[in-house]
């Protein structure tokens, strides 16, 4: 299938992945775009394995603060050098992390940052669960409901294993993997914090998450 310039622009516009690497992309899977974009994530996943090893000492701490000051996100991540840190699409990506901490509340970066314990009370609530329905459950079957819970959990709590809130389809450890291969450096998600107006007092309970994604598709749509 022949592949045009126009494709090459729109590969580029929805991967943010280099001129290049869209062209090779289009030739590789005959000008289809979906295989394109995936054979793109294949490469980028691929080539971030190849930089883990490498020392990401550089980088930024960015800030992102909700309308009204209702929510506050101090964030660190790491590169190689000063030069990609200082880029456009380093410098957007690590703004894109603030505020997807800030929408989607994330507690840890990483599946092996739970702790063990945290883990073996999901796992007891799912089981207790099971077992108090009024139709008995065989253990296997148990076991798979206990295994799709925990897999649930990383999904809502671990930073890399959320959907993009700008592209739910899209996880974090894509889109970090498509920067990666951007900007061909080591980038690491070091540290966050996120403070929330309020929390832990008695209040009325906002939807946060919805007003930012309604902020980003005003943003989107500017």
């Amino acid at each position: 299938m022949a592949f045009t310039a126009q494709d090459v622009m729109e590969l580029r516009a929805r991967t943010n992945v280099g001129m290049m690497d869209c062209k090779k992309a289009l030739a590789a899977t005959d000008g289809d775009m979906d295989k394109a974009i995936e054979y793109l994530r294949e490469k980028g996943m691929a080539s971030a394995a190849k930089k883990a090893g490498r020392i990401a000492s550089q980088g930024i701490v960015d800030s992102y603060i909700h309308m009204g000051g209702k929510i506050g996100v101090l964030l660190e991540v790491n590169c190689e050098t000063d030069f990609v840190a200082n880029s456009e699409v380093f410098r957007s990506f690590v703004h894109d992390i603030a505020l997807q901490i800030a929408a989607a509340k994330p507690l840890y970066i990483t599946k092996e940052d739970v702790p063990a314990d945290v883990i073996e009370k999901e796992k007891e609530i799912c089981r207790a669960q099971a077992l108090n329905e009024p139709k008995p459950k065989p253990a296997a079957i148990i076991e798979k409901m206990v295994d799709g819970r925990i897999q649930k959990f990383y999904k809502d709590f671990c930073l890399l294993e959320q959907g993009f809130v700008k592209d739910p389809e899209k996880s974090i450890t894509m889109l970090l993997n498509e920067v990666i291969a951007s900007i061909g450096e080591k980038i690491s998600i070091r540290r966050f914090v996120r403070y929330e107006m309020g929390e832990g007092l008695e209040k009325k309970v906002d939807n946060f998450a919805e007003e930012i994604n309604a902020q980003v598709a005003r943003m989107q749509n500017a």
